[in-house]
């Protein structure tokens, strides 16, 4: 069984995560971050090993690695560069 969270909205991005029961009763996280409109939307879809006891904290997983992701593209050029240092 899937189990989907309402989609957000981040900036230019929309943000739609979703967690899969697996056999045994652990979930596993996956999350589409999509942007664009029309002809030039573009869809980015992660898929996480790592796996949970509830869909509820595969769903957080989801949406704060996707957070991160969004996060990352929009800092500044330089500060990626510091935060390695």
């Amino acid at each position: 069984m899937n189990h989907h969270h309402t989609p957000i909205e981040v900036g230019k991005y929309r943000v739609s995560p979703l967690a899969r029961e697996l056999d045994g009763g652990t979930f596993s996280a996956s999350v589409s971050i999509r942007s664009g409109r029309g002809s030039a939307t573009h869809d980015r879809v992660s898929r996480f090993s790592t796996l949970f006891d509830n869909a509820p904290a595969a769903l957080h997983y989801a949406t704060e690695q996707a957070l991160v992701w969004i996060g990352e593209r929009h800092a500044p050029a330089g500060a990626a560069v510091a935060a390695h240092n």
